[in-house]
């Protein structure tokens, strides 16, 4: 005689309040940071509601949780390298920003400053990624306006390629082409 086993005969454990808790609240972050539609979400909740296994829940939110370090101990050296690589990033961006040479914005009174590589221009730059009529710079309703001319390799402000003009200040980082310049009031 042989005996089968029917799994199916004993009942399924029943879910705790705080599993479904946990996805109900793993579901409301999702939504609200983008990572579903209003429609999925409240497809979500509801299979969430009516669930009866853990399987069941798990499957709602796979593509929300992002998975965490294994172990106590990894977690601590991954959260320590990620705070010491941004503070390190920091520090890069820092240095470089300050080695910048200065470019001193013109005269208020004055002409505006052209920018390029063609020797007509006020500021002549002789890299190959100026155009020849690259910016100009003028002084407009007590503003200075940076305006980029149709160059090909683009300018820059604060690193935001430029399109047309753009307001800029004493301290704002500029970039033409692949040079770049911190304007200074002084």
């Amino acid at each position: 005689m042989t005996s089968s086993f029917n799994f199916s005969a004993y009942p399924v454990p029943r879910l705790s309040d705080a599993e479904r808790d946990w996805v109900l609240v793993q579901l409301r972050e999702g939504a609200a940071m983008g990572k579903m539609s209003h429609d999925t979400f409240v497809r979500r909740m509801e299979l969430a509601l009516a669930a009866r296994r853990a399987d069941e829940l798990a499957v709602l939110t796979a593509d929300l949780v992002e998975p965490e370090p294994e172990g106590r101990w990894t977690g601590r050296v991954f959260g320590w390298v990620g705070r010491m690589s941004a503070v390190s990033a920091g520090i890069r961006r820092a240095w470089n920003a300050e080695r910048l040479p200065k470019l001193l914005l013109p005269h208020p009174d004055g002409p505006a400053l052209r920018i390029g590589r063609d020797p007509g221009n006020v500021l002549r730059l002789t890299d190959e990624t100026v155009s020849r009529v690259h910016a100009e710079l003028v002084r407009r309703d007590g503003r200075w306006i940076l305006t980029d001319l149709g160059s090909s390799n683009g300018t820059t402000v604060n690193g935001r390629r430029v399109t047309g003009s753009i307001v800029v200040r004493a301290g704002d980082q500029v970039g033409f082409g692949r040079m770049a310049f911190r304007l200074s009031a002084d």
